[in-house]
């Protein structure tokens, strides 16, 4: 059985989804720059699918298995110096 979302919320800074299994994730926001910077109004214009979360007007795809596994945007990885 795989875990889905149930409904979502935000807040200031945070992201809440909760789960079909029962638990709710609390998610920066700044692991999503697209969520972070995106309006009210956008945020709250999205579909729950089996395996994630869409935003159509700002083009993001979340999985909740990446929410599980605490990733965050994979699009823009932050450059390490070595």
């Amino acid at each position: 059985m795989s875990t889905s979302a149930k409904e979502l919320r935000f807040d200031e800074c945070t992201m809440w989804v909760e789960l079909s299994d029962g638990r709710t994730l609390g998610v920066p926001l700044a692991w999503f720059p697209r969520l972070l910077n995106a309006t009210p109004e956008q945020r709250a214009t999205y579909e729950i699918g089996r395996y994630g979360l869409h935003w159509e007007a700002i083009d993001e795809d979340i999985s909740i298995d990446g929410l599980l596994a605490g990733r965050g945007d994979m699009t823009h990885r932050p450059s390490h110096a070595a």
